[in-house]
């Protein structure tokens, strides 16, 4: 059984008021009841009754008997375990290349480059932890301004220093509460095992029950703190509560925001020696190593499977694309990317012959962000469609940013290769929308599933995840889908299929994330839709007949 930490440690907060800690991040928690089955997002409404996006029907009917064409995606992530049982037979290679012999044999700039490239390493290892792009800034702007009052200011600095201060406020804000979560969650790590193993010990019981904290009757401080903080667990979970499992999971949020503290608001951590390129040149080219795997590719793997785990082998999952090849792009480290990885990694994947690029990532502030514009509008002009994750925040995207955009920099102008992704469960009720997904009525094209989602993870492991991080990979599958059984049709055509073909649901009133008040689930989208692979091979099979 899966916890829902969070929720869990929701209740534990209220009881620890006296802490003023809100429990509550950014990554991605869905509170679910009920597991669906493993492979729920591939599956069909009328056939399963989960909302899936139908991809096994749309193979068993509409495709079946049909031919393919290879798509290649590029996945621009954490890096990819090109290694992993199921994604045998998936992953592009750079045919032109052979792998280390040290020389550049197809000339594309890149050295060894055989299964993608690694824009955050170096000839000395690779980039793990990083700052917060809020964090970076905050330098940038403490060295300018520091403690300089308004009055002292030059006029043509004023609007800069009015940023500064506003910065300054966010930062000091966001790490005093992941400072907080970190004391809370370690604090509780350290003695949920120990706490329950005294009252198995005090009550002479092998498993603690409601029934037996209520028993409980005593002065001594230790047993009661004890006895509150496991009935806070059995109270959210039940007497089945697992408090193994719980351990595990507390150690990974104490870990999470242990690498907060310690890494993403520390303003003294700078790994970008690590990759010797010239930072301050955000058109550079040519840095970064042939290591696609990286330290810990949990998250590229995981974004991988979904869109092309192998369909015919009996292991593990079924991806959704059944006819593609991942070119592994590293760029995103434990933190936030940067702007010029980022940029450079779609270059190189259009250079390299990309079809479709997932961009499962993103972060509020983007001081580079003419030269991602510039590689958004290089893919543009070869064709190239670029799916990008929604976030975790909860927020509306028309009031707040999650870089990168389809929006250029100072201009009204957007990309017209670009779709936006939220994440959906596999109920039609009132949590059908995750509820950390951001939305946004004209920002977020659609919703796709992306709640306990069930994928390949590194060393032929298999694990769920929930974000739009998962929602984004199955458009991408979709899309890469429709490309693979339909060459002929253009990028436009593609996403004008994906967003015309969404399923809709009249009158499904859900929470709305952030403040859980009941609003028309159309009401968050553009298209006001949910992806469906068999709706999309319907359109696409009429506009392409003869």
């Amino acid at each position: 059984m899966k916890h829902n930490v969070r929720r869990i440690f929701a209740g534990l907060a209220i009881a620890l008021s006296v802490y003023n800690i809100n429990v509550y991040g950014q990554d991605a928690v869905q509170d679910s009841s009920q597991a669906p089955p493993k492979n729920w997002f591939i599956l069909d409404h009328a056939n399963d009754d989960v909302e899936g996006v139908s991809v096994e029907k749309a193979y068993n009917t509409i495709l079946k008997n049909k031919k393919s064409k290879t798509v290649t995606v590029a996945v621009i992530d954490s890096g990819v375990d090109i290694d992993h049982e199921d994604l045998q037979g998936k992953i592009w290679i750079n045919e032109d290349e052979i792998a280390g012999n040290g020389i550049d044999d197809d000339n594309n700039g890149y050295i060894d480059d055989r299964y993608g490239w690694n824009f955050i390493g170096g000839k000395e290892g690779n980039v793990e932890e990083d700052t917060y792009e809020l964090t970076r800034i905050y330098n940038d702007l403490k060295a300018k301004y520091g403690d300089k009052e308004a009055k002292k200011v030059k006029k043509k600095n004023k609007e800069e220093y009015e940023y500064w201060l506003k910065v300054k406020k966010n930062f000091e804000a966001d790490y005093e509460k992941a400072q907080q979560q970190y004391q809370f969650y370690s604090t509780f790590h350290k003695n949920l095992m120990r706490y329950n193993n005294l009252l198995q010990l005090y009550l002479d019981v092998d498993e603690v029950s409601m029934e037996d904290l209520r028993s409980v009757n005593t002065s001594d401080s230790i047993i009661l703190a004890a006895r509150n903080m496991v009935g806070i667990i059995l109270q959210n979970v039940g007497d089945e509560a697992d408090f193994e499992q719980l351990d595990e999971e507390l150690a990974e949020a104490e870990e999470h925001f242990a690498n907060q503290v310690n890494f993403a608001f520390n303003t003294e951590f700078n790994p970008r020696t690590i990759v010797g390129d010239d930072y301050n040149d955000p058109y550079e080219k040519g840095y970064g190593n042939s290591d696609v795997k990286g330290h810990d590719p949990s998250h590229g793997t995981h974004v991988s499977g979904i869109i092309a785990a192998n369909r015919d082998n009996d292991l593990g999952i079924k991806g959704i694309a059944e006819n593609v090849k991942i070119m592994v792009v590293r760029a995103v480290p434990d933190g936030d990317e940067r702007d010029k990885d980022v940029a450079n990694a779609i270059i190189y994947a259009v250079d390299n012959g990309a079809q479709i690029i997932n961009m499962s990532f993103g972060k509020s502030y983007s001081p580079q962000k003419e030269a991602v514009d510039k590689a958004v509008k290089y893919a543009e002009s070869k064709g190239v469609l670029l799916v990008h994750a929604a976030g975790n925040s909860s927020k509306d995207l028309d009031k707040s940013n999650n870089f990168p955009t389809r929006k250029f920099k100072d201009s009204k102008e957007l990309a017209t290769n670009w779709l936006e992704i939220g994440a959906s469960a596999w109920d039609d009720d009132a949590s059908f929308v995750g509820s950390f997904s951001n939305y946004g009525k004209e920002s977020v094209d659609i919703f796709a599933p992306g709640v306990d989602i069930y994928s390949t993870t590194p060393d032929n492991t298999y694990s769920s995840f929930n974000g739009t991080s998962m929602a984004a990979p199955a458009t991408t599958g979709v899309a890469a889908l429709l490309m693979s059984y339909y060459p002929e049709l253009s990028v436009d055509q593609i996403k004008d299929i994906i967003t015309k073909s969404a399923v809709h649901f009249d009158e499904l009133k859900v929470m709305k994330p952030g403040d859980e008040s009941m609003v028309d689930f159309k009401s968050l989208s553009i298209y006001g839709g949910l992806l469906n692979a068999y709706e999309a091979v319907k359109l696409a099979e009429s506009m392409t007949s003869k």
